[in-house]
C-alpha cells in the first residue's frame, strides 16, 4: 500500500484539493448523480463483491423496515460546518432532493432519538438509529508513508496528545517516567504534568510501538498508527466511525492494554520477545487498513448505506437489496 506524506506541505494541499474537489462536486447538475448511482446499483446486483459490501452497508446502517421518517430536505442540509456538509453532500447528491434525512455533525457519543447520519457511534447494542457514513475525513483518514524498517525503529511506545479525558492522564500518570515509553502530552502545564514536544506523526513511527487513546470520541490517531509499520497498543475502544473501530480484533490487529495501563510495559517486552507476532500484527493491521482505501468501493457501500436508509424511512421502494438489508439471521447470506 502506497501511502503519501504527510508533512505540512503536502498537508496544505490535501486540503485545498478536497475544498475545490467539494465545490465542483457540488457545481455539477443533480441529474448527473441520479443517473450515475442507477448504474452503480444496476451494476451491483449480480456482482460478485456484492455480500462483502452488504455486509458493511449492514454494519454501518442497522435500521429495520418502518424506522421512523426524518425531516430535512437533502436540499437544506446544513452548510455551516463545511467539511461535513462537502462529506455528506458527496453522496447524498445521488439521491433525489426531496428524500429526507437526519443528521448529527460533530462528535457524537450518543445514540440520536431518530434515524440520523453521524460521523461517530458508541459502540454498544441498541444503537440503529446512529448510521455512519465517512464524514470528516480530511482529518480522520491520514495516512501517510512509513519507511522506517522494524530494525531501526527504537524499541519502545510512545504517544502525544491533548489531556482531554482520564484515560490519558491515567497513562501519564503511570508512565511518564518509564523507560519502555515515550509519553506526554502537548500545551500548557496541566494536572501537574510538564508538557514534552511535539512530535509528527513520522518521528512517531520511528517507535515501534506507538498508543492510541480516545479523545472525545475515537482516536485520529489510530488509521495512521494501523497503516505504519508500528503495532498499534491501545485500550478497548467506546465509539467507532466508518473505519469500522468495533470490528477490530485483540492481538490480531492491535494489542489490548487495560484502561489503567498498568500492562504496558508487559506486552511491550512480550512483543520484543517474539518480533514474529508484532510483525503479523503489522501486516494485519495494514491488511485492514488498505480495505478502505479504494474509492470506487467506498462509494458503492455508501450508496447501499444511503439506499437502505431511504428504503427503511419509507420514502423508496423496495430494490434488489431489500431482501439483504432487512434478512433476518436465518435468511442472510454467509459472510
Amino acid at each position: 500500500m502506497r501511502l503519501p506524506s504527510l508533512d505540512s506541505a503536502a498537508a496544505s494541499i490535501n486540503r485545498v484539493r478536497y475544498y475545490a474537489a467539494g465545490i465542483g462536486r457540488h457545481a455539477l447538475p443533480r441529474e448527473w448523480f441520479l443517473q450515475r448511482s442507477k448504474t452503480i446499483l444496476s451494476d451491483l446486483e449480480n456482482a460478485p463483491e456484492l455480500d462483502e459490501l452488504v455486509r458493511r452497508a449492514n454494519y454501518y446502517n442497522k435500521l429495520a423496515r418502518e424506522a421512523a421518517k426524518p425531516g430535512v430536505r437533502l436540499d437544506a442540509v446544513d452548510r455551516g460546518r463545511s467539511r461535513y456538509y462537502f462529506d455528506l453532500d458527496e453522496y447524498l447528491r445521488y439521491f433525489p432532493k426531496d428524500l429526507r434525512v437526519n443528521y448529527l455533525f460533530g462528535d457524537v457519543t450518543w445514540v440520536p432519538n431518530s434515524p440520523s447520519l453521524i460521523k461517530s457511534r458508541p459502540v454498544e447494542e441498541g444503537n440503529a438509529n446512529s448510521v455512519l457514513l465517512n464524514l470528516d475525513k480530511l482529518r480522520h483518514f491520514r495516512l501517510c508513508a512509513d519507511e522506517t524498517p522494524w530494525e531501526s525503529k527504537k524499541p519502545m511506545a510512545v504517544w502525544r496528545g491533548a489531556l482531554n479525558n482520564p484515560l490519558r492522564s491515567e497513562l501519564l500518570a503511570r508512565h511518564q517516567n518509564s523507560m519502555l515509553a515515550d509519553v506526554g502530552h502537548v500545551g500548557e502545564i496541566k494536572e501537574g504534568f510538564e508538557p514534552k514536544g511535539f512530535l509528527s506523526p513520522r518521528e512517531q513511527m520511528g517507535y515501534r510501538y506507538i498508543i492510541s487513546i480516545e479523545g472525545f470520541d475515537v482516536a485520529t490517531n489510530l488509521k495512521w498508527i494501523m497503516a505504519s509499520g508500528s503495532v498499534c497498543l491501545m485500550p478497548k475502544g467506546r465509539y467507532e466511525t466508518w473505519f469500522m473501530e468495533g470490528a477490530l480484533e485483540p492481538d490480531r490487529h492491535f494489542i489490548e492494554l487495560r484502561p489503567d495501563f498498568s500492562d504496558l510495559e508487559e506486552k511491550i517486552a512480550r512483543l520484543e520477545s517474539n518480533p514474529q507476532w508484532a510483525r503479523e500484527i503489522v501486516a494485519n493491521a495494514n491488511a485492514y487498513v488498505a480495505s478502505f482505501c479504494d474509492r470506487k468501493t467506498e462509494r458503492k457501500i455508501s450508496l447501499l448505506v444511503l439506499q437502505k436508509y431511504f428504503e427503511a424511512t419509507g420514502q423508496l421502494p423496495p430494490s434488489a437489496f431489500s431482501h439483504l438489508f432487512f434478512a433476518q439471521p436465518s435468511e442472510a447470506r454467509p459472510s
